[in-house]
Order: C-alpha cells, then structure tokens, then sequence
C-alpha cells in the first residue's frame, strides 16, 4: 500500500506586470507565508512579464506530487480557469493540482474595510457612498461575482450605498458607478479598489480620483488575512491531492 506523502511546496503564481510594484507585492506575501507556516516551500511563479515563469519552476520541483499551484489572483477568470492549466500542460510535469482563487473571501472584505478605515471611513458615515473598482471580466458571470462584494462591504452600515465599477471592461464605468452612487443622494465619495497591488489601472482610477476630488483607498496588498485566504486554498487543495 503506498502511503501519500504530504503536499509541502506552495507555488504562489500571478499574472505578472511591468509595473514593479505588482511583483514586489507577491514577493511580500511570498514572504508573510512563509513565516506564517515555517517549513512550507513557497515558490514564486508568473505567467508573464516577471520571472521566474510558471514554466521554469514546475520544470524545478523535486517533487510535482508534493506540490500545489496556488493563484495569487481574485477571480476565477481567463488566467485562472485557461492560462494557468495551459501554461501547466505545456509543462508536463503530471501530477499536480491547481487550487482555487482567493475569490470573494469575507477575510478580503475585512481588508478592504481597513483600507477605507485608513481613509477615516466608518460603518456611521451617512450620506457616503463607496464606490469598489474591480477589474472587469468578458464573463458575465465572474463579473456578478465579484460584484458581491459592493453589498457584503456595505453590510451593517449607514452608508448612502455602494456599488461597484470596472476599470477595464463592462460596464458600469467607474464614472457611471459614481453617478449612480450620487443619484442615490451620496454627498461625499471614496473608492476601494478591489484589487491586490497597485499598478498601471489602479494608477489611472487614482488619476481620476485625484480629478474628480474623490478619496481612494489602498489595494489589498500583503494583508495578513489576504496571506491566510492564500493559504486556505493551498490547504483545501492539498486534502484534495492526498486523497486522488
């Protein structure tokens, strides 16, 4: 009978950017996984524009069966669901499982409610309205997604509302979002970009926020709690690959 060795080398994989910014905040989470869960390999890969690439270092594991690519990426869209198995299969290295994206997680909500506390928002701001900017998707449905997450960050509050914008993509605009945010009596508005790092489309949401008077949150970023999502689907992907 052979015994399952257990899964120990987390490959965390992003999309990648030439924005640096974007790199160095996967090194930071990288980094807080790797004190988080001492003994866990944890190998940074990217799909393009940064190295190393997804390719070199699945060519580099010891151990394919022992290991799990984990997306550093929030929805489950075209690099998730197509460029990652591709870049996998062009690999070859047989064995290994993908796990999910951190996606919608309630622990991101929180970050994103202390990202707009940073702006000296609180749940008792009447008449505000909070604008989330996400990148948008050519599936509607991992749009709706994502869209979720307008509701659940305006839960408990006394907020005028919140809705949320695309800054690439579908529709509603990040100016649309803010006219309809103001057409439901918002007197004052921020945004909170949904987004993990700051980088070349956060720049151009921040550009008009600096035009239009708008306050702007920071990105997710290296959060503890963004760490601990990451690590939760390298966990249920793990339970996953032990009992295939």
């Amino acid at each position: 009978m052979r015994v399952a060795r257990p899964v120990n080398t987390l490959v965390l994989t992003a999309h990648g950017s030439k924005d640096p910014r974007s790199a160095a905040n996967v090194r930071a989470v990288a980094s807080r996984l790797k004190s988080m869960r001492p003994g866990l390999d944890v190998r940074i890969a990217f799909l393009e524009q940064n190295s190393p690439r997804l390719a070199d270092v699945l060519a580099g594991l010891p151990d394919p069966h022992r290991a799990v690519v984990t997306p550093l990426l929030l929805a489950s869209a075209y690099h998730a669901r197509v460029d990652i198995p591709q870049h996998m299969a062009r690999a070859g290295v047989a064995g290994l499982r993908q796990a999910s994206v951190l996606g919608e997680d309630d622990r991101l909500v929180v970050v994103l409610r202390e990202r707009l506390a940073g702006l000296g928002v609180t749940a008792h701001d009447r008449g505000l309205g909070v604008l989330v900017v996400a990148t948008g998707s050519s599936d509607g449905a991992v749009n709706a997604r994502t869209a979720t997450v307008a509701a659940r960050l305006a839960a408990g509050t006394r907020w005028a509302g919140a809705t949320m914008a695309f800054a690439t993509g579908p529709q509603p605009s990040v100016a649309e979002g803010v006219n309809q945010l103001r057409r439901r009596g918002a007197r004052r508005l921020v945004i909170a970009p949904w987004f993990l790092a700051p980088g070349r489309i956060t720049d151009r949401v921040l550009s008009y926020a600096h035009d239009t008077g708008i306050a702007m949150a920071q990105p997710l970023g290296a959060h503890r709690l963004v760490a601990e999502t990451v690590l939760d689907r390298f966990a249920q992907a793990s339970v996953d690959q032990a009992a295939a």
